[in-house]
């Protein structure tokens, strides 16, 4: 956890926010702004750490460690969270070292966080670097902060009120620990959906429900593939339109990884009638603008 109730503090910012007219069916669409929750700490990563960090510091840790991409979120919300935690930082970044860090990373050092740079190859087996690079203060976290101490944590994003009401909760999906905490938290009569970014992302299914137990198993969940624009990160210029096209209609900002593809899936979902008329539908703003900045400067509005 960080600093007692520190986060805590910025829930108001998240919020409801209605998306009139978005469909011409009948079915009623609104999106919960995480992103709005912190600058840095940005939409669901904050609620991913939380109960890591809680636990990290319970166990007399004073380092966290973790995995993460030149343009990832979940690394520079880390190094924030670690050190309004009080902990040390380390991340274990996939390709080799640059003499130009990316902006992400040039911020995760500021905040304070060592970088260990590790070969595409390498990075595959995660647990042998942490096998080789272990220590007694170290405490470790999954890439995205998968496992069941983050689907605890993303469980809490729907302790936010008025949600009761919605048919279908839908969130984007990488390594699948937010969906497996909105399913855990799921109301009775609530599908959650997860849109994967991830290109033949298979085992998807299957990582999920390793986070679920028994009961929650048998929740109602599923999972679309077929809108991941190319892979993960690839952003072509249909994308980049629709993102504009939604900023200037809404003033939403997205990302080119996860909510913007988000998006154009319920958009294109509901204009093929995959949502009976009168459903009401909750999209989840994980926030994180991150991969952005990989993009020339003033691609967007935003």
């Amino acid at each position: 956890m960080l600093k007692k109730d520190s986060m805590k503090e910025y829930l108001p910012n998240c919020r409801i926010q209605e998306l009139a007219n978005f469909s011409k069916s009948g079915v009623h669409v609104d999106m919960l702004r995480l992103d709005l929750l912190h600058p840095v700490v940005s939409g669901n990563k904050w609620f991913k750490l939380r109960y890591y960090l809680e636990e990290a510091r319970a166990t007399g840790k004073t380092r966290i460690a973790t995995f993460g991409g030149a343009y990832s979120n979940h690394i520079v919300a880390a190094a924030f969270a670690a050190k309004e935690a009080g902990l040390h930082s380390t991340g274990y970044i996939r390709g080799d070292q640059t003499t130009n860090p990316s902006p992400t990373l040039l911020q995760a050092m500021e905040l304070g966080m060592k970088m260990a740079f590790v070969t595409r190859e390498a990075y595959q087996d995660k647990e042998k670097i942490i096998e080789t690079s272990h220590s007694p203060e170290t405490y470790w976290i999954q890439e995205g902060g998968y496992g069941e101490t983050g689907a605890k944590g993303a469980a809490t994003i729907l302790d936010i009120p008025n949600i009761d009401a919605y048919t279908h909760i839908l969130c984007a999906t990488g390594t699948g620990t937010m969906m497996a905490g909105l399913v855990k938290a799921a109301k009775a009569g609530q599908e959650i959906i997860g849109v994967s970014v991830l290109k033949n992302h298979l085992s998807l299914e299957t990582e999920v429900r390793a986070l679920l137990n028994v009961a929650e198993n048998e929740k109602t969940f599923s999972f679309i593939h077929g809108y991941h624009f190319g892979g993960y990160a690839k952003h072509p210029q249909t994308l980049i339109g629709f993102m504009q096209a939604f900023w200037e209609r809404w003033q939403i900002p997205t990302d080119i990884v996860y909510t913007s593809k988000l998006v154009f899936a319920v958009t294109d979902l509901i204009q093929k009638n995959h949502f009976s008329p009168e459903s009401r539908l909750l999209i989840i703003h994980s926030g994180g603008l991150q991969g952005n900045r990989s993009l020339p400067p003033n691609t967007f509005a935003f």
